[in-house]
């Protein structure tokens, strides 16, 4: 008789290794392997007279790219910004992965979309695995949504799931919160494991194709942020959304980062309120609305995610360091390049930051990641070690190169149709920035970052003391 070889299984990242280990060689982790044992569906081992004899496979058409594609059938959700980030609503038969930090808003979220598509006369089924369903009642109740025709229930074992859903019209919508409480009885390990996670979410998926119904899984999320799980489950559904936000603030950002029926660069823009989740249509007049026109190492940025562009206040402070290594501190944006922003004013601006703690806060919380931030950085640094206060009705846009030239971005024309909208009266925008049509408001064109830094040197106040009139920032000069 064959005997049934045993598999060790990381339980944080999924690999699999042939023993057992104290250390996953993937992800690091120390004592996340764990011994599985393959189910009857799996690969068997063992003498080719022993294994059974395999099915072979059915001949299918091939077609060619020619022909007729239609756009894929979609449900709307009832809230604007979700549909906006989902490409215009739920395709029926896929399945969305959505992710973030615990307590961020994901079932409230989920819970006033079931609302609004059960009150359409859809059929719309919400199956917690976390909570109770007088939880979520009282959650319902809270927002207000306590008279809508949505289905609830508290359960986790996946088969009796599809068999409860499965009886009579398939919903239009459910939602399974979340995927690490679900388990089947096919695999044979604990609720939460790497093998249970992704045969729950196969077994979820294949409902969803075959019966046209929209499931979303709520995933939660390590400490890094990544989705907790295999990285497969990833790839099996069709669409990955990620519920972003700082719990010291109002507003949170729904982002897609995978989206088979849609773009990948579109957000959306909550605010929590004591009712719920509310829409916000101008994100930009929002992120503005605190601003300290008086201050130094502020400027606004004027930044693009996806087809809508969006104006945030960039926040420097440039401090002296006592220390033998100065700090750089960064919130919402990339490190590394605020690293290089820092070397390039060094070495082509004449700026000495060396000996001086750098801070940099995208205001807000928002996390910004394209390089058309760098000019307003670079601005921001400038503006907080000289003392200048920049121009309020100002905005700035441009990506820096190494050798300290400022390059042309991407879709300049609504970034400054959106500043002159707000009010905006001046854009620093690099030089030959390609076609923006009918300019929407007056733009200097800068060419390299020493022209940046000279003009704001122009209205930097004298520093006390200095001989020669000298700038605070040439005090290291």
């Amino acid at each position: 008789m064959a005997k049934i070889q045993q598999t060790f299984v990381c339980q944080s990242c999924g690999a699999v290794y042939n023993r057992w280990r104290g250390r996953c060689e993937a992800c690091n982790g120390w004592n996340t392997i764990v011994e599985e044992t393959p189910g009857g569906s799996g690969p068997q081992s063992g003498p080719a007279s022993t294994r059974p004899a395999r099915a072979r496979g059915r001949v299918f058409p091939l077609e060619g790219l020619t022909g007729e594609a239609k756009e894929a059938p979609r449900i709307p959700s009832g809230i604007a910004e979700l549909d906006r980030v989902t490409g215009g609503g739920f395709v029926r038969g896929s399945v969305i992965l959505l992710g973030g930090d615990p307590g961020i808003g994901k079932s409230t979220l989920l819970m006033q979309a079931s609302a609004a598509m059960a009150k359409t006369g859809e059929r719309v089924a919400y199956i917690s695995g976390e909570e109770a369903v007088g939880q979520v009642r009282l959650r319902a109740e809270r927002l207000g949504l306590a008279g809508r025709p949505v289905e609830l229930a508290a359960e986790t074992n996946v088969e009796d799931i599809v068999e409860t859903l499965s009886q009579g019209r398939p919903p239009a919508l459910a939602i399974i919160d979340s995927i690490q409480t679900m388990w089947t009885e096919t695999v044979e390990s604990a609720p939460g494991t790497v093998t249970q996670v992704r045969s729950s979410a196969q077994a979820l998926i294949r409902f969803a194709k075959s019966t046209g119904t929209a499931v979303i899984l709520v995933g939660h999320v390590t400490k890094d942020g990544q989705i907790a799980g295999p990285r497969v489950v990833e790839h099996m559904v069709d669409a990955v959304a990620s519920f972003e936000g700082d719990q010291g603030h109002h507003f949170r950002i729904l982002r897609a980062v995978k989206n088979r029926f849609g773009p990948t660069d579109e957000i959306g823009v909550f605010e929590m309120t004591d009712g719920g989740l509310a829409e916000v249509p101008n994100p930009s007049a929002l992120f503005l609305a605190s601003r300290d026109h008086a201050a130094p190492g502020t400027a606004v940025f004027a930044g693009m995610e996806g087809t809508r562009p969006l104006l945030v206040e960039i926040q420097a402070l440039v401090a002296p360091s006592a220390l033998g290594m100065p700090r750089r501190a960064v919130v919402g944006w990339d490190p590394n390049r605020l690293s290089m922003v820092l070397a390039v004013l060094e070495a082509h601006g004449g700026i000495r930051l060396g000996t001086h703690d750098v801070y940099l806060n995208v205001a807000g919380g928002l996390r910004i990641s394209e390089p058309a931030a760098d000019l307003a950085v670079a601005a921001a640094l400038v503006s907080s070690l000289s003392g200048a206060v920049l121009p309020h009705e100002s905005v700035y846009f441009g990506e820096i190169g190494l050798s300290g030239a400022i390059r042309p971005v991407a879709q300049a024309a609504a970034r400054l149709k959106e500043a002159h909208k707000l009010g905006f009266a001046k854009a620093l925008t690099p030089q030959g920035r390609g076609e923006v049509g009918e300019r929407a408001l007056p733009t200097e064109s800068l060419r390299h970052i020493a022209d940046l830094v000279s003009g704001i040197a122009a209205g930097a106040p004298r520093r006390s003391g200095a001989k020669g009139g000298r700038t605070r920032y040439d005090e290291d000069d």
